[in-house]
């Protein structure tokens, strides 16, 4: 089985990369990006994809909606640290097939590289949980929002500026304000600071 784990934490790479000598003969490539995350993709085709949502450049959600560009069949794992359901949500929305938490056991984190590389799709136990009570919440607007904005509402709240957004996702700064301008009008927020609060309740 290869797998494709794309993290831009080397000492997380190397944890997992550990964890996965449990799964017999797994061939494991990295990547530390987006970029280098499609072009590992395109040249060595992994039978399943664990997928960090926080990374430097192009954000997480938009490198999934990327592979699922590429093709429409790739079987993606979100393993991130972002354990709300909203995140949940959105990943399987755009095409994901697992989310684990990094706060998941090892067990289940195999589990689930089984299970979706047969076909199937799994979603961290705790976390499901969570979903089932997730439909009526006030974060439901937010699966509205594109990979993009996902990706900018999420570095906003880690306390980046929007040059800083900009920046990190080599992007426009003009980009990023037009951006945070839609996802306000999507979510009913008129100020700046009132993105900024719905993002860090968000963390």
């Amino acid at each position: 089985m290869k797998i494709l784990l794309v993290d831009d934490h080397i000492v997380v790479r190397e944890g997992v990369r550990r964890l996965l000598t449990a799964l017999s003969a797994a061939d494991i490539c990295e990547a530390a990006d987006g970029e280098e995350a499609i072009k590992v993709f395109r040249s060595e085709r992994p039978d399943v994809v664990l997928l960090d949502l926080n990374l430097t450049g192009v954000g997480g959600f938009e490198v999934l909606r990327q592979l699922l560009g590429e093709d429409e069949k790739a079987r993606v794992i979100v393993f991130s640290m972002q354990a709300e359901p909203v995140y949940v949500v959105r990943a399987l929305g755009l095409g994901a097939r697992g989310y684990v938490s990094k706060g998941a056991s090892a067990e289940e984190l195999i589990t689930a590289i089984k299970r979706v590389a047969e076909g199937g799709r799994y979603i961290e136990h705790e976390l499901a949980d969570q979903l089932a009570f997730a439909h009526d919440t006030q974060n439901y607007p937010l699966q509205k929002l594109t990979a993009r904005e996902m990706d900018i509402l999420r570095l906003l709240g880690e306390g980046n500026s929007l040059s800083e957004i900009a920046q990190a996702m080599g992007i426009a700064y003009k980009t990023v304000a037009n951006a945070c301008s839609g996802i306000k009008v999507k979510l009913g927020v008129a100020r700046t600071a009132d993105l900024i609060r719905v993002s860090i309740g968000l963390k």
